[in-house]
């Protein structure tokens, strides 16, 4: 079996330790639920390492937006040419915030666990196919 890669573990929000189990319940845009698992369904990795852990996703989520909202004044600057309304800016800053800001919220909580968690290690061993059928 091969070895799934880091980047598409993470555009799919998978565990860090095995890259098989989801870390999050429901889909991205769903209106009933988008929260983070407690365990991980295949290796059974606890994702809050230590209590508070996640406060920590608040910054990378606050990184995410001001990225976010510098791309959307760019893009509207070389769309629109308007540099006289900031109404018009602001307007597509907030709009696109509360648009992208699910998914921000799933980023944020998998940069965090891949990139900035040192106590977290991919383990190769787990990163196994466990639906074949035992004969």
């Amino acid at each position: 079996m091969a070895k799934t890669s880091k980047t598409w573990a993470m555009l799919h929000a998978k565990c860090p330790r095995c890259r098989r189990g989801n870390m999050f319940s429901g889909r991205v845009y769903s209106f009933t639920t988008n929260k983070i698992n407690i365990n991980c369904p295949h290796c059974n990795l606890y994702f809050e390492i230590e209590p508070g852990y996640f406060y920590a996703a608040m910054y990378v989520s606050y990184a995410l937006n001001v990225g976010m909202s510098a791309a959307l004044a760019m893009l509207t600057y070389f769309v629109t040419n308007n540099t006289t309304s900031p109404w018009l800016y602001t307007g597509v800053i907030i709009g696109g915030c509360f648009i992208f800001a699910p998914v921000i919220f799933r980023a944020s909580r998998v940069l965090l666990l891949y990139w900035l968690s040192p106590k977290i290690h991919y383990q190769p061993y787990l990163d196994v196919d466990d639906t074949t059928a035992n004969t």
